[in-house]
């Protein structure tokens, strides 16, 4: 590892270098193609200190899955059946967390509730469109290239000239939801509970963190996608 590595790049090839990388508040998601060097500047840090406290770390638990080794076929249902179906169930959950807590509280904070409605639905949207998209569309021919991968094939041709067009949207989309969660936080300030805070806001606050923290666009940008492409590329 070296500090002129991308962000994504040093996420990808060491698993547990992610949670030093959140702890600093370095977006190796949507933000994943800057270098990690700049990353750390831009925030004050010190890149050779915080790429020595990742590489002095504990390593990620034995039996964790390597994706980087595992075949994209495994991947991409792994995505789907861990981190979509997740957000298909939660998304739902906390739309009526948070209609519940602009019932009872929104008048004492009526422009961060209404922006936070505003904003929250807009994601809502945009991610179930997103994650029926990369079903649908992308992810099948994603596994076709797996398939070919696994028996030593080349990649499979695809309606859309290459698989990276496709990737390219799904890519656009990260980083608008991305550009969402970040308005989501700013808005709760860091998730920092308010005066007033009820069990159900308490809730609403760790479902909307967890969503932010959720990885799988992580998986998809920083290693599913690159493989992708890079297998028919050969």
């Amino acid at each position: 590892m070296t500090t002129t590595m991308t962000l994504a790049e040093l996420a990808a090839a060491s698993a547990h270098a992610i949670r030093h990388l959140e702890r600093h508040g370095l977006d190796y998601c949507c933000g994943g193609k800057q270098p990690f060097d700049e990353a750390c500047r831009a925030k004050n840090l010190n890149p050779d200190s915080v790429l020595a406290e990742i590489e002095n770390s504990t390593p990620a638990p034995a039996g964790e899955t390597d994706w980087q080794a595992a075949p994209m076929r495994d991947l991409a249902r792994h995505i789907i059946a861990t981190h979509h179906e997740y957000l298909k169930l939660e998304m739902p959950a906390l739309a009526k967390r948070l209609d519940k807590v602009v019932s009872v509280h929104g008048p004492k904070d009526q422009e961060m509730w209404d922006r936070l409605v505003v904003v929250y639905g807009g994601l809502r949207s945009e991610l179930e469109l997103h994650l029926h998209k990369e079903e649908i569309i992308l992810f099948p021919f994603i596994e076709q290239y797996g398939a070919a991968e696994l028996a030593g094939r080349p990649a499979p041709p695809v309606p859309f000239g290459s698989i990276a067009n496709p990737i390219a949207v799904m890519e656009r989309e990260h980083t608008e939801a991305g550009g969402a969660l970040a308005e989501i936080r700013s808005l709760t300030t860091d998730f920092t509970l308010p005066e007033y805070a009820c069990a159900t806001v308490r809730a609403l606050y760790s479902g909307l963190q967890a969503l932010e923290a959720d990885l799988h666009i992580h998986l998809e940008n920083n290693i599913l996608f690159p493989r992708a492409i890079a297998f028919e590329q050969r």
